[in-house]
């Protein structure tokens, strides 16, 4: 599909909407946005952007959160439901 040709000095001939004027930032006043590696708790490494222009380390990605996998893991750490079972467990409520 060709271009359409404008003869309007200052509007982009792909986006007539824009000017120049509106095309233009500021200067000096937008963060560095460079590239940062992350690595996830699972063994997952992949590369990404970001304003804080450091390497950090997540809990959660892609490749191992429930969702996105379609797997869940039930942790159950120190026995916390069998401790609760024991204290709460032989406890009836009435209404």
């Amino acid at each position: 599909m060709p271009t359409p040709v404008v003869d309007c000095p200052g509007v982009r001939a792909d986006f007539p909407f824009l000017t120049d004027l509106v095309i233009k930032m500021r200067a000096d006043i937008h963060p560095k946005y460079e590239a940062v590696t992350v690595t996830c708790s699972c063994g997952n490494v992949f590369e990404t952007r970001s304003t804080t222009c450091k390497n950090f380390s997540i809990d959660v990605c892609s490749a191992c959160h429930p969702f996105y996998t379609g797997t869940q893991k039930v942790v159950d750490t120190g026995g916390r439901i069998d401790k609760f079972k024991q204290r709460f467990g032989a406890r009836s409520f009435k209404k």
